[in-house]
């Protein structure tokens, strides 16, 4: 049970996590321990549903994303084979 704690809490053990609840406790008295638990739960939710939206649009930026598609062949022949026959006639002269 102590190694899925640690795991859990970040290699804290029992001892070292009672007293952190402990302290917060004292500092914040059992008043406001509720307002407190809401106000940090509705934060990690607003940062989770911030963090999902801006992963759902990379995922939408990279799926519409256009793929480069290189110029026809043909087109390079056909500038090839214009600029074959101006060099040709150059040299008749």
């Amino acid at each position: 049970m102590t190694n899925h704690l640690q795991l859990a809490f970040g290699g804290l053990g029992p001892w070292e996590i009672i007293l952190i609840l402990a302290v917060v406790l004292v500092l914040f008295g059992a008043k406001k321990l509720p307002e407190l638990a809401k106000g940090m739960g509705q934060g990690i939710k607003e940062f989770k549903k911030a963090s999902r939206g801006v992963n759902d649009e990379l995922e939408r930026a990279m799926d519409d994303t256009p793929t480069y598609t290189p110029p026809p062949a043909t087109q390079i022949t056909e500038e090839t084979t214009e600029t074959s026959k101006d060099d040709d006639s150059k040299k008749n002269v």
